[in-house]
């Protein structure tokens, strides 16, 4: 029986950016109708239990409420279940309801955030598929889309109803090394001309010195949309792009670019030039800080060595898009008698 599990980030979307610019927020009580439609999709495909990370943002009480009234009108929902784990309000919480994820054995994880959320999941879920659903501030790399059609999708793929070939694809990152300290990031690595943490977000462009991009699109928002507009690679390409960043005062050449919803900028930069695979880079400065997916996450000192390096094939997303083209394609929610006996059997049309 297939088991998808469902991380819903309860304070995506909460960071310094929000005050900064006009990045906006949802209520527990968007994201719990976020979820029940993710569900309703889920259940049409044949997905009968769905695995939650628990939390304390409302999120629980208002999808609670939903499904009581959904069943009292006999509409069918998922059979629910909470994962028994404590509660922080943190990004642990999501690292170890992936990690919980993978121990029970989910075929694939929905995960509700932005780039950031993203990113711990996809640490710690292992070579479980993931699909994303937009909630954060900067949400480069899940897509903007209807729960419902994502529900969908993963139900097909996690019930083979559509093969894996097609349901599926393989994605790039980078990790990154300071000495024994190990991260990844699935968007990109920007180089700070600071040492310290403090407020993890980052909107500052003039004290970034190297931006590192697995995909930039012109339509994106955040780091990554710097490569949208200058020189766009498509997120499945085997390739990254790099950007060398330089303070606006001392540049010959700008840029102006959305870095933070609500929030567009004039950006610095001297080269842009492509990232191979494999390949081992590093940053253009002996000191300062490192941001992932647009969080200060690492520092480094004189001295110490710092890789950047892009690896193919890293991790696994339900491909939506793909999914659905298939169903259509083979009729798969048609009324047709051959129709309903396919995805009843899980055979192909």
């Amino acid at each position: 029986m297939a088991t998808v599990g469902i991380i819903a980030n309860p304070v995506s979307a909460r960071d310094i950016r929000r005050v900064v610019s006009n990045a906006g927020n949802l209520s527990a009580t968007d994201r719990a109708n976020i979820v029940l439609r993710l569900l309703t999709g889920l259940m049409a495909a044949g997905v009968d239990d769905v695995l939650i990370m628990p939390e304390k943002g409302g999120i629980r009480a208002q999808l609670g409420r939903s499904i009581d009234r959904m069943k009292r009108s006999n509409q069918r929902v998922p059979t629910i279940m909470y994962l028994d784990m404590p509660i922080t309000s943190t990004a642990y919480d999501s690292a170890l309801a992936a990690k919980m994820m993978k121990a029970e054995g989910v075929l694939a994880i929905v995960v509700l955030g932005g780039d950031g959320t993203n990113r711990v999941v996809i640490t710690h879920c292992g070579n479980i598929p993931i699909a994303s659903l937009s909630t954060g501030t900067n949400n480069a790399f899940p897509e903007f889309r209807e729960p419902t059609i994502t529900g969908l999708a993963v139900g097909f793929a996690v019930t083979g109803v559509v093969p894996a070939e097609f349901a599926l694809s393989f994605n790039k990152r980078f990790e990154v090394k300071i000495k024994d300290h190990r991260e990844i990031a699935i968007v990109d690595v920007a180089v700070v001309a600071e040492r310290f943490i403090g407020a993890r977000a980052i909107w500052k462009v003039d004290n970034f010195r190297d931006l590192f991009v697995t995909f930039g699109e012109p339509t994106g928002v955040g780091m990554s949309s710097i490569v949208g507009l200058l020189e766009p690679v498509d997120r499945y390409e085997p390739i990254g792009r790099y950007v060398q960043l330089i303070p606006k005062d001392i540049a010959s050449r700008f840029l102006t670019a959305p870095i933070v919803p609500g929030m567009i900028e004039p950006v610095g930069y001297r080269e842009v030039k492509t990232i191979e695979p494999g390949v081992i880079y590093r940053p253009s400065i002996s000191a300062g800080s490192i941001a992932l997916d647009g969080e200060r996450e690492m520092t480094f000192d004189e001295g110490e060595d710092v890789s950047i390096r892009l690896q193919l094939d890293a991790f696994r997303t339900v491909n939506v898009s793909d999914c659905m083209n298939y169903v259509a394609q083979h009729n798969l929610l048609s009324s047709t008698h051959k129709a309903q006996e396919a995805m009843k059997n899980k055979n192909l049309v």
